[in-house]
């Protein structure tokens, strides 16, 4: 009878473990950009995907974007605080499939600027002179 126990156990782990949502994660997004984004594994206290945008009060202008794993009690809130003695003003939107809060990236691949620096140098007709 044990070892049906045990089965059912380890039968429960890999359960858990499949069921883990992939997130994207983004620690600070400006413009709707993420700077530094990867992908992340929610865990059993985070088990939800959120887009977050925290917007400063006395500007209004400056929104900095979050994009990562959230517990469920902030999910569709508003949060009001501070950094630094500057009001911020925090909303948490949430979702539960995989990379459902996908951001932007930044990055470019290698191939990608070299192909347009290539494309500029060829179209703008600078240091083609002496070919």
């Amino acid at each position: 009878m044990s070892a049906f126990w045990n089965g059912l156990i380890v039968l429960g782990a890999f359960l858990a473990a499949a069921q883990c949502l992939t997130c994207r994660e983004c620690s600070i997004g400006i413009f709707g950009t993420c700077l530094l984004p990867k992908e992340v594994e929610c865990d059993a206290s985070t088990p939800n995907c959120y887009r977050g945008e925290a917007q400063f009060n006395a500007t209004g202008l400056l929104r900095l974007h979050i994009r990562g794993c959230l517990d469920t009690d902030l999910c569709g809130r508003t949060v009001t605080g501070s950094i630094l003695g500057a009001g911020v003003t925090s909303t948490f939107q949430c979702c539960q499939t995989d990379l459902c809060n996908g951001a932007s990236d930044a990055r470019l691949s290698l191939t990608v600027a070299g192909g347009a620096a290539i494309l500029a140098v060829l179209w703008g007709g600078w240091g083609l002179e002496g070919i």
